[in-house]
């Protein structure tokens, strides 16, 4: 490129620079320019000089770099896009189809998305985090961004025309000054498209888009409401059989005996008893037969009980957690905790009990073992580390384990999926040839799942002569937030209970924990603390991990520091931001909540996050009611700003924050798993209540659109808040200050 092309170019390009953009910003955007420009594409027509070429390329793209890793093109001229992403309900089906048709120009009707599966699509580990769009969504888009380079560069040759004179559209090449143009398929004469996604790549220019950035219904939501076979339960395979687990009554419970005659005898679709160890499972021709034979076999077998819960009253969850021994970690600490002279000081411990997923579809699989090796229907959320953790549980090589990726009916986190999923291939191996579908009941789903952790929270603050915080104390106590099985069989609840148990401690991730522990707020001088225990319940990853409980806590603390300072929460909490997002969200909320009715024992509460102190920004609203004979809360209406950065689908960054706060207002209204000195007690819905159709809020959801800034996750980003919002606005409307949840009737 000439010098003086350049520095013509250059002057434009300061030109159209915001000229109180950050020297960072200046930096990267000037870089992606040279970028367009070197690869001899209009910058102001088709190269983006946005944030998408200004980093480096998102980790599973560069783990995966092959461009038909991400997309095929089909023989009809139609492009597969492959994301090693599980659809959860957050629309990253739909997301990632919008991001590749944008980047090809095609419609997206001409957009087919395959989900997780070994084999096919690109290993990306877990769908966790709120990252599908950032790591999946953003390597889909660079992945189409390359194809479409490539096939330029193919038509170019095969046209004789300049890459510069075409144009792509709805998978034609076609030549700006006219003449036939050629399909992608017959571009590639039956090959697929090669070589590498390597930066520079070259992304459409933003001011362009067609696709990103509408709301585009999900197809698959018209099939939910009409029953349509969807979601893994529904599958059905010619001769399949049914099967069913026996799990003993209690954690830890050794299987005695059981009488299998009386099931051959009562059930005439009985096929076989599957035992191993303390691991006992019945198959059959019909899910009926099935469960009459669990049925049977529970009235008759025999337990030695496993080790007992401890004895906890109402109200003494938290002072036993506490007293659980530990191993204690600092993972925040900043300026001088030299206890200050002057100021007022505020102290209040906080709470929240263990809480199921309660996903409304029992856990469900599908296995099939067939000339030695194994093929797996299942909704884990981890396709290939499921692979690995069943090599480990067979001592089988991978390769001869396929495992694809269904939908499950309702799941953040790692509920029952991947032990259902072992249930079933331990089943199929004693049972090969046939598929063999394993389904829990409502009781084993809630009393076997892994739940989120209960957790304890204190917190200390001092308060300088001006209402600001000038000292910051938070100390948790919390058991692990994930142990998901990421290769170690030990953390499958079946693998347990063989006669060759594996009885290593189920390896976890401590650090989700402490999600969003560190206030986002500016404090000057603060320290963190975590206490991790191993407390007597199966726990893993929910929806959140350690961010729900830690900015209850936080927010909660925040309305009581304001209420001592004198100031408003809204206020207060601006008074303590520095980030000018984060500022712009909690403005706003103010301004959409501003109306309406309040009045006797009827109140607003507020609070505010950015989800994993780099996500997305949410600030809720809640309203609520409360009952002054029975003492019931009733959420109202619910509000939530969100800026999410760029949006690829609106409806669906609103979908995912009304969902998370209706979750959360039944996480902080009415869920706590309970349990007695042998069991887990609530294993129905009747012990363990949700919110009904009948207790939802109203919803409104407004989101802030940036779109010249990264796509930030968005699918927990409301839930810490929301609870908060919600005991904030309780306060306010009669006088109680919720700390330990869940809220109940407050008499």
């Amino acid at each position: 490129m000439c010098p003086n092309l350049f520095l013509k170019s250059f002057v434009i390009f300061l030109k159209l620079l915001n000229m109180h953009s950050s020297r960072r910003t200046f930096l990267k955007t000037a870089g992606c320019l040279t970028i367009g420009f070197s690869l001899g594409v209009r910058v102001a027509s088709r190269a983006s000089p946005l944030f998408p070429g200004l980093q480096e390329l998102p980790q599973d793209l560069q783990r995966n770099p092959a461009i038909n890793a991400w997309l095929e093109v089909l023989a009809d001229g139609r492009v597969r896009v492959l994301t090693g992403k599980m659809e959860l309900g957050q629309g990253i089906r739909t997301a990632v189809a919008q991001l590749a048709a944008e980047e090809l120009d095609m419609d997206l009707s001409r957009v087919d998305v395959l989900l997780a599966e070994t084999g096919r699509t690109p290993d990306e580990g877990y769908t966790t985090g709120s990252n599908s769009i950032e790591s999946s969504g953003l390597s889909v888009r660079y992945a189409a961004a390359a194809a479409k380079q490539q096939l330029l560069e193919l038509a170019a040759k095969k046209m004789n025309v300049p890459v510069a004179e075409l144009t792509i559209s709805n998978g034609m090449v076609v030549p700006e000054k006219g003449g036939r143009g050629l399909s992608f398929s017959e571009l590639l004469d039956g090959r697929q498209l090669t070589g590498e996604v390597r930066e520079p790549v070259v992304l459409k220019a933003r001011d362009l888009h067609r696709v990103v950035g509408r709301a585009v219904p999900r197809d698959e939501v018209a099939g939910m409401v009409c029953g349509k076979p969807l979601y893994v339960h529904d599958l059905d395979f010619p001769g399949m059989v049914h099967a069913r687990v026996l799990r003993p009554p209690s954690y830890g419970g050794r299987l005695l005996s059981f009488d299998e005659q009386a099931v051959r005898k009562e059930v005439p679709g009985f096929l076989k008893t599957v035992v191993d160890g303390s691991f006992l499972a019945v198959i059959a021709t019909s899910e009926y037969h099935a469960i009459k034979a669990q049925q049977l076999l529970r009235e008759n077998a025999k337990w030695a009980d496993g080790p007992s819960f401890p004895k906890v009253g109402r109200g003494q969850l938290p002072g036993y957690l506490m007293s659980l021994p530990v191993q204690t970690e600092r993972v925040g600490e900043k300026g001088s905790m030299k206890t200050p002279v002057a100021g007022s000081t505020l102290q209040a411990r906080y709470s929240k009990p263990y809480i199921m997923h309660g996903s409304i579809g029992p856990s469900c699989a599908v296995a099939l073992y067939d000339k030695d090796e194994l093929h797996v229907w299942t909704h884990s959320q981890g396709v290939y580390p499921l692979r690995e953790t069943l090599s480990n549980l067979l001592q089988q090589p991978v390769e001869k384990i396929h495992v694809k990726g269904v939908p499950g009916a309702g799941c953040y986190g790692h509920n029952g999926a991947d032990d259902a999923a072992a249930d079933a291939v331990l089943l199929a191996v004693a049972y090969p040839g046939k598929h063999v579908r394993v389904e829990w009941s409502r009781e084993d789903e809630h009393a076997w799942e892994p739940y989120g952790s209960a957790m304890v929270m204190e917190l200390e603050a001092w308060l300088d002569g001006s209402g600001r915080i000038s000292h910051w104390q938070y100390t948790l106590w919390s058991d692990t937030h994930g142990t998901r099985p990421g290769g170690n069989a030990d953390n499958l609840l079946p693998a347990r209970y063989l006669a060759k148990p594996f009885t290593g401690e189920p390896s976890g991730y401590s650090g989700g924990a402490t999600r969003n522990a560190e206030p986002y707020y500016t404090i000057p001088n603060q320290q963190v603390d975590v206490h991790f225990f191993r407390g007597p319940l199966r726990v893993s990853s929910l929806r959140g991990l350690g961010a729900y409980g830690n900015l209850f806590a936080i927010e909660s603390f925040m309305d009581e520091l304001a209420e001592k300072a004198g100031k408003d929460p809204y206020t207060f909490r601006l008074l303590h931001l520095d980030d000018e997002r984060a500022k712009d969200v909690v403005r706003k909320l103010r301004e959409i909540t501003q109306d309406g009715p309040q009045g006797e024992k009827m109140a607003t509460g507020m609070a505010f996050s950015r989800y994993k102190n780099g996500g997305a920004y949410c600030a809720v609203a809640a309203r609520v009611s409360v009952d002054e004979e029975t003492g019931v809360v009733r959420v109202l209406k619910m509000w939530a700003v969100v800026d999410a950065g760029e949006v690829i689908n609106p409806d669906g960054i609103s979908n995912q924050i009304e969902g998370g706060m209706v979750q959360s207002a039944s996480w902080t209204l009415l869920e706590q798993v309970r349990f007695d000195e042998k069991q887990v007690t609530s294993r129905h819905w009747g012990a363990y209540p949700i919110f009904r159709f009948g207790q939802d809020p109203e919803v409104e959801v407004v989101v802030l659109e940036r779109p010249t800034d990264g796509p930030l996750g968005a699918g927990e980003a409301a839930q810490g808040p929301a609870a908060a919002a919600i005991v904030n606005a309780v306060y306010r409307a009669c006088g109680k200050r919720v700390r330990d949840l869940p809220v109940m009737p407050l008499k």
